[in-house]
């Protein structure tokens, strides 16, 4: 008898909501574990084709770390269309301004680019302080370090 290989059906998705506390994590390390969930891949379900990623609220954007000189010499572009439009923002005004950007960013570019990457993102939650409202769908407290190794 051979055995068939199993495709999840989107009807068939159970979505689990996970909380990340992002004080005094790596971003880069932090963003990346965070794709994987949303994308899906942690779960024996995971079907490519077929969103099988659960929910990410991400607390203390703004506690976030960075390693190295990055702080200062990380620059994000922007691009405003306009001739000789292009801004310039380094990660310490980023995280100043809008700390959820900076996090929001990170996590975008390691997802797919494509329509479905831009659903999975929709499931990432991030708040710069430790209060969210999202306390009735009852969120799991993900350690990031057990991921490391």
């Amino acid at each position: 008898m051979r055995s068939r290989t199993y495709s999840a059906k989107p009807g068939e998705v159970d979505r689990g909501w996970h909380l990340v506390d992002a004080e005094a994590v790596p971003l880069g390390r932090m963003a990346s574990r965070i794709a994987r969930i949303l994308q899906g891949k942690h779960r024996p379900i995971y079907t490519p084709h077929i969103d099988t990623g659960e929910f990410v609220v991400v607390i203390n954007a703004k506690k976030v770390m960075l390693t190295g000189r990055k702080m200062d010499q990380k620059v994000y572009h922007k691009y405003t269309g306009w001739a000789g439009g292009l801004r310039e923002t380094s990660v310490r005004t980023m995280l100043e301004r809008k700390p959820e950007e900076v996090v929001r960013l990170a996590v975008r570019r390691m997802l797919p680019k494509t329509k479905m990457g831009r659903h999975m993102l929709k499931k990432l939650k991030i708040y710069s302080g430790t209060e969210h409202p999202h306390e009735a769908q009852d969120p799991q407290p993900l350690d990031i370090g057990e991921f490391i190794g």
